[in-house]
């Protein structure tokens, strides 16, 4: 599950951005017209097309099922894919997200400290060079949309608190992700005795 491929830092573009994605996956699906500059970029050209880059990457890495669930389920569900696609297109978020926060939540330690992150951020500098090149003001732009993205999705109550909420998936949900790759039922904090049992 975990890779060694180069971390992207690029979703510091655009936080979960739900109904941009939902908005766009409907469009591409159907095929349609979409006009990023005024759905996205409220009239702006560069910021439209900055948006629309960053969401269609992140649409990319879903399979058919999971791009229907985002377009035709309820918000929960949305919010679930959204951050799926996120967790499938950012290395990094996927790794703080299975070996930071899942670990602390099966060990019922529900709180994301400072030292949390510092620690995951340390440890991976060897083998990420990547890590070494963001310069001070970018950490903490990469370390703010992080916490934004995770509480979007509800995956903590709010970057204040930092809490880890327990995650509810629908047998739906559970059976589009495991169909795909049972793995990525973990960033959703779900033991691997209960991924078997699915």
């Amino acid at each position: 599950m975990i890779d060694a491929r180069k971390y992207s830092f690029s979703f510091t573009t655009a936080s979960l951005m739900i109904n941009g994605m939902v908005v766009l996956a409907e469009s591409l699906r159907n095929n349609s017209n979409f006009n990023y500059v005024e759905i996205l970029g409220n009239g702006k050209s560069a910021t439209g097309k900055k948006y629309y880059s960053e969401l269609k990457k992140r649409l990319k890495n879903l399979t058919a099922s999971e791009i229907d669930l985002l377009i035709d389920e309820d918000l929960p569900t949305q919010k679930q894919m959204c951050f799926l696609a996120v967790c499938k297109t950012y290395g990094f978020i996927k790794d703080l997200t299975i070996e930071v926060l899942r670990n602390k939540f099966i060990m019922f330690d529900y709180e994301i400290t400072e030292g949390d992150y510092i620690s995951f951020f340390r440890g991976k500098l060897q083998g990420h060079e990547e890590l070494e090149q963001l310069t001070a003001q970018s950490e903490i732009k990469v370390k703010g949309v992080i916490f934004k993205i995770l509480e979007q999705a509800g995956i903590i109550d709010n970057v204040k608190n930092k809490m880890i909420q327990p995650q509810f998936l629908t047998s739906n949900v559970l059976e589009v992700i495991y169909n795909d790759n049972p793995n990525w039922l973990k960033i959703f904090f779900i033991s691997d005795t209960d991924i078997k049992r699915v």
